[in-house]
């Protein structure tokens, strides 16, 4: 089996810039490697994913409770690892980096519920992933870390520069910052390693953030 590491982060964090340095950096080294993204937006199982976030179910994360909304991005990582991806991760003597994963799930929908209910909700979404639907659990999970203020900053920058269109959760500020407690939350419940992208109120250099997350993978 590959090794199979996780990158999550919220929106704008920087996430997936350093994935695409880390897939660049193994390439060099002559290290095969693999990269997946979820949602998979540019196949079929995404189609329930992509009527939630674009606000046809609903035009507010809430709209949607925490396990409904859950199943539709499980369905995704389903569907998408037994048509395609599964041979990535069986392969012998590789790398397979997932931009994002079922560590989604916790961030941005745990913040649906009362915290007292936070504990069951992981132990439900972790064993219905792995267990119930037979998803590999990840060899390293790491979280990009930036406070939703600046996620903020990134997001609109982005948009600016390149047209793209925001989704329900990009575009609900009661929900970044919840997701942001959500991530801290389960990032120290479930042992991800965390890597802070800012310093101060500014983002950090993504050199600097590649080569923190380089050096704790032990790559």
């Amino acid at each position: 089996m590959s090794k199979f590491l996780v990158i999550d982060g919220l929106d704008g964090s920087g996430k997936g810039s350093v994935t695409r340095m880390l897939r660049a950096y193994l390439t060099e080294k002559g290290i095969g490697n693999d990269l997946i993204s979820f949602p998979m937006y540019e196949n079929e199982s995404s189609a329930l994913v992509k009527l939630y976030l674009s606000g046809k179910l609903g035009q507010h994360p809430d709209d949607n409770n925490a396990y409904a909304a859950s199943m539709l991005f499980a369905a995704d990582r389903y569907v998408s690892f037994v048509t395609d991806w599964r041979k990535l991760y069986e392969k012998e003597n590789s790398v397979l980096i997932a931009d994002r994963y079922t560590t989604a799930n916790a961030v941005h929908q745990l913040t649906k519920l009362p915290k007292e209910q936070w504990d069951g909700f992981l132990d439900w979404l972790f064993d219905f992933e792995y267990t119930k639907l037979g998803l590999p659990a990840p060899d390293h999970t790491f979280y990009i870390e930036m406070p939703p203020a600046l996620c903020r900053r990134m997001i609109a920058k982005r948009a600016e520069e390149t047209g793209r269109v925001v989704d329900i959760h990009e575009k609900d500020p009661t929900h970044l910052d919840g997701a942001y407690r959500s991530a801290l939350y389960a990032s120290e419940k479930l042992g991800w390693t965390r890597i802070a992208s800012f310093r101060g109120e500014e983002p950090r250099p993504l050199k600097e953030v590649f080569e923190e997350l380089l050096a704790k993978a032990g790559l």
